[in-house]
């Protein structure tokens, strides 16, 4: 009786053992390994063996201990210190395809697992980019050379690494964390050396997705190829970030990323063609009922279409859940959604607990637990259920989206209401039928490919008209860490049944997550706002009403941008609305490198710059140029009038000594 009440996987247990690894995720340190050992066996004895309610205590211990158990394993398995800085040769595979930009190339490297191999790179993954020679050789040679990785083949590189290491910025991505979730254990560059070559062609997964894709690229114009590579195969290299912009600010970006909803048409697809089998061949029905036989294909299409798409949390999800729905009814056991959810839930959490640091983990389960509890009790129309899924997928996500993502996107629900039907049941069917008939026949998928750019234009250009609307998008600061719950909550409740009295008070707790309070300096008072950009500069003046922004961080032609990777995303985080200037140290990269990124962003903000840095309009700031502001004098201290410009000789400024004439950062005092 006691075991009946708690099982095994029972939801309940399942959220008990993903709220001990999210309360691990907070720690700031790992324990010791010995602590971790007593807890893990701990939890799973509990949770194994002890059948009445506290089996939910031994799930939350396991969960605790698992995700802290993973942690210590990947970050031991990083790049050791004395590896560091030093250039080695190595051997291995590429794993992912091949990003190519204009002055490098980027992409995921497996070392082999033998013993010719360094020691402590020995089957790791690598971060890897190679850059243009700039000089040091051939850089014509070079280039043609890093634009011959394909994915899946085995090459020889001379690198230099480092152990993982991202900026930490206020709203600005953790690379860091990113990393180990990815299980990469260094990051760095491919050093030039003539031996640098490939030594076996491609092969795998990887290596057809790279052929599926050069096709898709060379069957139609590289305007409509890039998105049905994207829409066939999940490969989204082709998409600007232009595109990514439209695509943020229609909120259409979890259509292009291989949702679970396109694993479920492939397995309905696959279904269906198994039943007209199962009717032209009635012997089949001799081994397996005609359902068993549909419900394999639909899992076997959905697991091939899952590899073929490079297994995204949201297309691994929706397979577990079919497969575990499969395999209950092979077993004549009922099944409901929650149940389903909670196997593929649990599944995922036990193979791969640091999964749950993933923006995509919590929007791809926190999207299909929405819409399981609200569409079980509808009792409408297709067309009804249809708009009141958009309307989960809009509400119920936006706290989530917010946090993560700090914007809001307002032609989302509009956007979807379109791109939803349109992409989901006409262009990515063209696209995956094109890929199947190229596999039958080369140049066989051009005709379905072209109905598929052919039906998708017209929306993208919609769409894009949406996106350039100023009222597309919502920048969001970051908030407390209450909104976020206060937030989930009142999302619940506007999503409870209509018959509920005054459920719509309820978005008044979402408020501080979407207009939440930013804090200011009183009069008088400046903060100050150092930003990590690496080899640069960017900071942040804050007085009581106004900001300025000193420097912009550097930015590489085709490559790393910090105005845009950094400066903004920590300007929106940090609710800044508006500058009151931009002041620029000089005109070298590393510190002008963003200025182009941020003046699109706030093109009203004036520009302040050194005399003769060829900014255009920007003012001169000498020595003679101060003002005021809530309370505090601002005052250039360098260069004085008249100064000569000068690029070899260094400049004293400020107690600091720089290499060129510079506008430095300004004296600042109450008055």
């Amino acid at each position: 009786m006691c075991a009946a009440r708690t099982p095994l996987l029972s939801p309940a247990s399942v959220v008990a053992l993903l709220l001990g690894m999210l309360a691990a995720s907070r720690l700031p340190a790992l324990p010791h390994v010995a602590l971790i050992a007593i807890l893990l066996l701990a939890g799973a004895g509990l949770w194994l063996w002890v059948q009445d309610a506290r089996r939910w205590l031994g799930a939350l211990f396991l969960g605790f201990a698992l995700l802290m158990a993973q942690g210590s394993l990947r970050l031991g398995s990083q790049l050791p210190a004395a590896l560091e800085g030093h250039d080695m040769w190595i051997r291995g595979r590429i794993i992912s395809l091949p990003v190519h930009e204009a002055r490098r190339s980027r992409f995921h490297f497996q070392v082999a697992d033998s013993a010719d191999m360094p020691v402590g790179l020995r089957g790791k993954r690598l971060r890897l980019s190679w850059y243009d020679g700039f000089g040091r050789l051939d850089e014509a040679a070079t280039l043609g050379a890093r634009h011959q990785l394909r994915g899946g083949e085995t090459w020889q590189f001379k690198v230099r690494l480092k152990r993982p290491r991202g900026l930490r910025n206020p709203g600005g991505l953790d690379s860091e964390r990113q990393m180990l979730v990815e299980h990469v254990a260094a990051q760095g560059t491919v050093r030039e050396d003539a031996g640098n070559r490939r030594l076996a062609s491609a092969k795998g997964v990887i290596a057809w997705r790279e052929a599926m894709a050069a096709r898709i690229s060379a069957s139609m114009p590289e305007a409509s190829a890039r998105f049905v590579a994207a829409l066939a195969i999940g490969d989204t290299r082709g998409l600007s970030d232009a595109d990514w912009q439209a695509l943020r600010a229609t909120g259409l970006t979890h259509l292009i990323a291989i949702s679970g909803f396109h694993v479920g048409m492939v397995g309905l697809a696959a279904a269906g063609l198994m039943f007209v089998v199962c009717w032209l061949l009635p012997g089949l029905g001799r081994l397996f009922p005609r359902r068993i036989w549909m419900l394999l294909a639909a899992s076997a299409a959905a697991f091939a279409y899952l590899l073929a798409t490079g297994a995204s949390l949201p297309t691994v999800r929706t397979v577990l859940m079919s497969v575990f729905v499969a395999g209950a009814m092979l077993l004549r056991r009922q099944t409901h959604i929650a149940q389903s959810v909670a196997l593929a839930l649990a599944a995922m959490l036990l193979l791969e607990p640091l999964s749950i640091l993933q923006p995509g983990f919590w929007l791809s389960f926190g999207g299909v637990a929405w819409l399981a509890w609200v569409l079980q009790s509808a009792k409408s129309g297709h067309i009804r259920q249809f708009l009141l899924a958009q309307m989960v997928a809009t509400l119920g996500l936006l706290p989530l989206t917010a946090v993560f993502f700090a914007q809001a996107s307002l032609a989302g629900p509009l956007a979807n209401l379109l791109a939803v039907p349109w992409w989901s049941l006409v262009v990515v069917p063209l696209s995956i039928l094109g890929v199947l008939a190229e596999m039958l026949s080369t140049g066989g998928g051009q005709v379905f490919w072209t109905l598929a750019a052919q039906a998708f234009e017209p929306s993208w250009q919609l769409f894009a008209k949406m996106a350039a609307s100023p009222w597309a998008l919502a920048r969001l600061p970051e908030a407390a860490w209450f909104a976020l719950p206060l937030a989930l909550l009142g999302a619940f409740v506007l999503m409870l049944p209509r018959s509920v009295p005054g459920k719509w008070l309820a978005a008044v707790l979402l408020l501080p997550l979407l207009w939440p309070w930013v804090p200011r300096p009183e009069m008088g008072e400046v903060d100050i706002v150092q930003l990590e950009v690496g080899q640069g500069t960017a900071i942040l003046l804050r007085t009581h009403q106004h900001d300025f922004l000193y420097d912009t961080g550097p930015a590489a032609p085709g490559g790393f941008n910090a105005g845009e990777s950094v400066v903004l995303p920590a300007l929106y985080a940090l609710g800044v609305r508006r500058l009151s200037a931009i002041i620029i140290s000089h005109a070298d990269a590393d510190h002008a490198g963003g200025l182009s990124a941020v003046q699109a962003a706030f093109p009203d903000a004036p520009l302040w710059a050194p005399p003769g840095a060829g900014l255009a309009g920007a003012r001169d700031c000498t020595r003679d140029s101060q003002w005021q502001h809530d309370g505090v004098a601002f005052d250039f201290l360098h260069p004085v009038a008249h100064f000569p410009i000068s690029k070899t000789s260094p400049v004293a400024c400020c107690a600091c000594t720089v290499d060129t004439a510079m506008c430095f950062l300004p004296a600042i005092s109450t008055v």
